[in-house]
């Protein structure tokens, strides 16, 4: 017997053959590794809407046009991507909305999910123990389930050199909204200390002239391989963390190329970070420098990092992800 799960979501044109490209942020990435994984299973039909120009089957998985819902092909199970309204399109034996956002009740009513949501009564999917504990119980009404997510296997296949010390370059690779101006602030007196460091960040930002005199440099965007290449040669990934973020795969990513991160904890952080093990959590803007001083120039404390980092590479892929996900949906394949 097939069981049909069916994806749903419409935030702009791609498709599973886009997951190593640049304009592929977080919540496309979890979609397309998801799906590429449970199409390896033969009594599973999985389908994707969205704004893709091309309809074609990728991995075994359809991806189509969002035009192209036929009602009357009710799924048993319909995943909405980040959006209730989408379930007025296609309604599912069961219905789950996956949320890669903070929404509280106020936002959740500005963006129009509350009628929808108490009309297709979806089961909450949450990517961690804050993203659970910040989804109020109004706002997760019939059922609320965490499934925590994974880097991509290009990550996890990557062969660290236990022998190369990376020269002193820090990286953030999240979005500029997620405290980054913090993180500039503290890079001032982070370079006190570390006279020789750089600190590369995303686009779009413009740097002052002081900021590129404090070795602030605006990363060049490219694909996957570049970024892997990118981060083999940082020593500290530096996030303070942000409210709205609900798991930073950014900071995963990094930690998967073990290396060691340094933050202030908020959001979801302190879920990617475990304290003096894997990483530091910072409890002020003081300690923040420090510590990130301490890996930038201590190669002892980086490589004991390295060392745990190593013991913890390919603990969960996208293999656990999907059997997370089946028993989620109480499948059992």
């Amino acid at each position: 017997m097939i069981t049909k799960i069916y994806f749903i979501e419409d935030s702009f044109d791609y498709n599973g053959e886009n997951l190593n490209d640049d304009f592929i942020a977080g919540s496309e990435k979890t979609l397309i590794n998801i799906t590429n994984e449970l199409g390896k299973n033969k009594n599973l039909l999985i389908k994707v809407f969205n704004k893709t120009s091309v309809t074609k089957i990728i991995n075994n998985v359809y991806w189509h046009n969002i035009s192209q819902i036929d009602r009357t092909d009710k799924p048993d199970f319909l995943i909405s991507m980040s959006d209730a309204n989408l379930f007025y399109k296609l309604n599912g034996r069961k219905n789950f909305l996956w949320s890669h956002s903070v929404q509280n009740l106020e936002k959740f009513i500005r963006k129009k999910q509350l009628i929808p949501f108490i009309k297709f009564r979806p089961v909450m999917i949450l990517e961690g123990d804050y993203h659970f504990k910040s989804r109020s119980l109004l706002t997760s009404f019939f059922g609320k389930k965490i499934l925590k997510i994974a880097p991509d296997y290009d990550f996890i296949n990557t062969k660290i050199d236990i022998n190369f010390i990376p020269p002193q370059n820090a990286i953030f690779t999240t979005r500029s909204d997620r405290n980054l101006q913090f993180l500039i602030q503290s890079w001032f007196k982070i370079k006190i200390n570390s006279t020789k460091a750089q600190l590369h960040i995303n686009p779009p930002y413009t740097l002052s002239n002081i900021e590129k005199e404090k070795n602030i440099i605006l990363r060049t965007k490219g694909d996957k391989k570049l970024l892997i290449k990118e981060l083999l040669n940082t020593r500290l990934f530096l996030s303070p963390g942000h409210i709205g973020e609900v798991f930073c795969l950014a900071a995963e990513e990094a930690r998967e190329l073990c290396i060691p991160i340094v933050t202030m904890g908020h959001g979801s952080l302190y879920e990617r970070v475990e304290h003096n093990i894997t990483g530091y959590i910072a409890q002020n803007e003081n300690d923040f420098v420090k510590y990130s001083n301490e890996i930038l120039n201590d190669d002892e404390i980086f490589i004991n990092l390295r060392k745990n980092l190593l013991q913890k590479k390919n603990t969960r892929n996208y293999l656990h992800v999907k059997n997370d996900f089946l028993k989620l949906l109480k499948i059992n394949d």
